[in-house]
Parts: structure tokens; C-alpha cells; sequence
């Protein structure tokens, strides 16, 4: 049994930028936010998880204007598909914040008073190129190939503007990254940052005058806050911030950014410093994850390889799509999402070994023990090693997932898996059944105890599935790991329904013709 303290947890994801609909990269992120969310719930913790759209900058201006409609009416059709994707990928976030919400603008605005109350903010002029795609700012020496460090197309830029003084902080944020060995995972990215940040920092700009669509500057409205600052800001929005104390939060002293690793700069200089400045406590992690292929190649919708994940959630379910990309791809580094690494890792795992465990031995306890299995009165050598085998297995899940290791999560527990399939192949209930009906039903049992306890463990990945197995063993549960909430000593199995069927060849012809709603 686990055992934790109550304690609190503030789960974000990235907001995401609404310039086109939501992929397969935005679906990843706020499943492992998710996934992490759930588990630590069900260690006990209070956690806060939120998600939401990012809505401002020249960018979002000159998509409604191609588009032909004012920005707001844009990013309101824009923001919805990233709502509506939530109940499609299962998501149990707490609050979805949009930028453009006037709980928002408020936050932001307040941000930028007490940063300039505190003599960080002063107005001069930019000079320099600008990369609209990733609404950032660089010098002359920091391009490559005449591109942004993130390849996006820059211009050279002229205009006044109002800069935060970053420079005041490279020392401080290098103390801070000494002292705070965990803030940025994985060590590559924190590598990245801290080159990056001894390499020396100039003070940054803050606001634009070129366009107006963003929160106006306080007393300045000629000029529109940096789109970055205004987005960062977010994490305190959906906290309370201003009316509650981030500083004397419980929530925000223990709070965890998801990111991609291509906005690791963002989270990991820019926005601690901003905190630095305000007299607000740095987040406690920023967590960064890799970038997904398609079939090998990088997604474009030039190319057309674009991963949609609604299509797979509505063609295979929302389960098989958060099992496949975290156990697809080692958190924090490069993977390929191809249809047939998405088939055979459904195929192979969910339906022929998980799912056709449940099935096996609920279906046999359904036809041949009237449905019902009861505790044994002694156990052997044999179920004590089995049950022992998948125990040290979960436990040795838990240290994965906190490490944001979720692929090696699901191997523990893929491990356990096949341990019973393996204890089910070796007692053989099938054949005792005539001969040894008491030992029938100690293996059935047996087997029973450690389908629940692994599917309590898969619970955070699968909860779909995991709740449907539940159900059919139709004993008390509560979904929590750190309660050893025991097992009936009587089992009775429930209505039978299949957990994941396996996709056959007819199934695929559906997905090449597949149309949402």
C-alpha cells in the first residue's frame, strides 16, 4: 500500500495558440497532464489542473484577417475545438482559460503594474528581427540560416516599446537553477537553458505598437502587451491571481508546467524572471516533452500527414489513443506516430493481452462458477509468487510516473500483465475445473485480485476501460492508490462487455474514409 501525505498539486498544460485546430502534438501534452493529474489524485493529492487557449499577437491578427473576420469571432471558433477536444481525449481538467477573458486581461494588467511599480519595465525602441510564427524577438547573431533558432521567417522590426529588464536576472536564474536541480526536466533541455542564460541575457520587449490586437499596456494604450508575457501569465489567472496571494498558495508552491520542448525558453527563463521581479515564487517544474513524426516525416499540413486525434478517439476510442502515445514515446525525446505502430501497439498489449485476460477469466467464472469466486482459505507457493511478481511490478510503476517516465510506467504494468497471463497458461483452470473445482476457483480468484489491482494502476491511462472492468467484477472500489481499500472476499462478476476488441482489417478500410461530424 501506498502512503503519501495530503498535499497539493497545480497541473498545467501549455495554452495552446489558436492560429489552426488542435493535432495529435496538443493531444499528447494534455494527455500526459492528465495522466499525471489523475495519479497523484489517486496518491491522495488536491490537484488543480488546467488547460486553455492562447489568444493574442500579430499572428492571431493576420490569421482573422485571411480568414476574413475580426480576431475575436477567429479565436472564438478557434478556442472551441480545443474545448471540445477535452471530453473526446477524456480530459479531467479543473478550468480552461482563454487569454481574451476579462478575469484574464485584469491578471495580465495587474502582472505589469507591479513589475513596473518595481522598476523593471522602461520604454525605449526595438531594433532587431522578429519571428512572428513563435512571437519572439532575437538578435543578429542568434539567427541560423537567416531563420529564428526555431526556424521560423523573421523581419527586421523598428519601434518603441516598453522592455523588461532580463538582463538584471541572469545571475539570479542561474542561483535558481543551482539551487533547484528539478525546475527544468529533462537535463538536455535544462543543458540547453543554462548555456543559454550564461551565454548572457539582454533585457527583452515587452509590448507592441505594429497591431492592437492584445491587452493594452495600463496608461498606454497605444501600446499592446507582449503576447508571451500576457500568455504566462495564464497560470496565476486561472489560480486566483490577483485577489489570491501566489506566494501564500498552496497550490502554487507546487505547481508543474507541461510544455513543449520548443517553448522551454519561455517557461524557463522568461517567465521565473517575471516572477523574480514581482516578489512571486518560480513554478516548481517545467516539464518538456519531444515532438511527434508522422510516418517518419515531420507534420505538415503541406505534406498532408497531419495526425488528427479526433479521428483516432472516435474511430478506436480515447483509451487506445493515451495508452499509444505514452507508451509509444520515452517522455521528453523525438517519436514516429504511424497507423500501423498505433495498430500493433492496440493489438499486441490492449486487446490481446490485457483485454483477452479480462475476458478469460471473467467470461470462464461467468460460465462455469455461476458467476461467483471466493476467497481461498490458504494460499500456495505458487499464487504467493504470482501475487508477489505483480506487486513488486506496480510498485515499481510509482517511482516511473512521478520521474514522468510514463512509457516505462506501462511497461511495469505490461510486465504484471503478462505475469498473469503466464499464472492463468500454467494452472490451466480449464482442466481442473472437473477434477479440482476448489483449486478452479482459488486460481480464478487469484487472478481476479490482480486484474483489479492492475487495472487500478492503468486507471490514469485507460479510465474508460479500466472503469468497464471494474464494473464487471462488481466489487466495492475507491480509485485510490495510497488507501489499501482491500478486495471481497466473494467476487461477482457482472454483465460481460468486451474492453478492446481487436481492430481487424475491415476496421482500418473505415479510417482512410473517416469524416467527423
Amino acid at each position: 500500500m501506498l502512503r503519501c501525505p495530503v498535499s497539493s498539486l497545480y497541473v498545467t498544460t501549455p495554452i495552446y495558440y489558436v492560429n489552426a485546430k488542435p493535432h495529435i502534438g496538443h493531444a499528447y501534452t494534455t494527455i500526459a497532464s492528465d495522466v499525471y493529474a489523475r495519479f497523484h489524485r489517486m496518491l491522495g493529492y488536491d490537484v488543480k489542473f488546467t488547460t486553455g487557449t492562447d489568444e493574442h499577437g500579430k499572428k492571431i491578427e493576420q490569421s482573422a484577417r485571411n480568414a476574413g473576420v475580426a480576431p475575436q469571432e477567429f479565436t472564438d471558433k478557434i478556442s472551441q475545438l480545443f474545448q471540445d477536444l477535452l471530453p473526446i481525449l477524456n480530459i479531467s481538467n479543473d478550468d480552461f482559460i482563454r487569454t481574451t477573458e476579462p478575469r484574464h486581461k485584469a491578471a495580465t494588467q495587474h502582472f505589469w503594474n507591479v513589475l513596473s511599480d518595481n522598476g523593471y519595465i522602461y520604454l525605449g525602441e526595438y531594433a532587431g528581427w522578429y519571428d512572428m510564427r513563435n512571437e519572439a524577438y532575437f538578435d543578429e547573431e542568434e539567427l541560423v540560416d537567416g531563420k529564428s533558432p526555431f526556424g521560423g521567417e523573421v523581419q527586421y522590426m523598428t519601434e518603441p516599446c516598453y522592455f523588461f529588464k532580463l538582463s538584471a536576472f541572469q545571475e539570479k536564474l542561474l542561483d535558481f537553477y543551482e539551487k533547484n536541480q528539478d525546475f527544468i526536466y529533462p537535463t538536455q533541455r535544462k543543458n540547453e537553458v543554462v548555456s543559454f542564460v550564461e551565454r548572457g541575457l539582454k533585457d527583452l520587449a515587452v509590448s507592441r505598437t505594429t497591431f492592437d490586437w492584445g491587452i493594452p499596456v495600463p496608461k498606454d494604450p497605444d501600446h499592446v502587451i507582449y503576447v508571451w508575457l500576457d500568455a504566462l501569465t495564464n497560470y496565476m489567472t486561472s489560480n486566483g491571481y490577483p485577489e489570491k496571494d501566489q506566494n501564500n498558495d498552496e497550490f502554487w508552491g507546487n505547481v508543474i508546467h507541461f510544455v513543449g520542448k520548443e517553448i522551454v525558453r519561455f517557461h524557463a527563463i522568461y517567465w521565473p524572471a517575471f516572477l523574480m521581479a514581482a516578489g512571486i515564487a518560480p513554478p516548481k517544474s517545467v516539464v518538456s516533452h519531444g515532438w511527434w513524426l508522422s510516418e517518419g516525416e515531420k507534420m505538415s499540413k503541406s505534406v498532408g500527414n497531419v495526425q488528427d486525434p479526433v479521428k483516432y478517439c472516435r474511430l478506436f476510442g480515447s483509451d487506445a489513443l493515451r495508452y499509444f502515445v505514452l507508451r509509444e514515446l520515452s517522455f521528453g525525446s523525438d517519436g514516429n506516430f504511424s497507423l500501423a505502430g498505433f495498430i500493433g501497439r492496440y493489438n499486441s498489449m490492449l486487446a490481446n493481452s490485457y483485454g483477452n485476460l479480462c475476458s478469460r477469466v471473467l467470461s470462464f467464472i461467468k460460465k462455469y462458477c455461476d458467476g461467483k469466486v471466493i476467497r481461498p482459505g490458504n494460499t500456495c507457493t505458487e499464487d504467493a509468487d504470482f501475487q508477489r511478481e505483480v506487486s513488486v511490478a506496480l510498485e515499481e510503476a510509482v517511482p516511473a510516473i512521478r520521474e514522468y517516465a510514463f512509457s516505462r510506467y506501462l511497461e511495469k504494468i505490461e510486465y504484471a500483465i503478462s505475469a498473469a497471463n503466464q499464472y492463468m497458461d500454467r494452472q490451466k483452470p480449464w482442466a481442473l475445473r472437473d477434477t479440482e473445482p476448489t483449486r478452479t476457483q482459488d486460481v480464478l480468484f487469484v487472478l481476479i485480485e490482480q486484474i483489479y489491482k492492475i487495472t487500478k494502476y492503468l486507471y490514469p491511462i485507460v479510465p474508460i476501460a479500466s472503469e468497464k472492468v471494474l464494473r464487471q467484477i462488481n466489487v466495492p472500489y475507491e480509485l485510490r492508490l495510497d488507501i489499501d481499500d482491500g478486495f471481497a472476499d466473494v467476487a461477482i462478476i457482472g454483465e460481460l462487455e468486451p474492453v478492446f476488441p481487436k481492430i481487424e482489417t475491415e476496421d482500418l478500410s473505415r479510417f482512410d474514409v473517416f469524416e467527423k461530424d
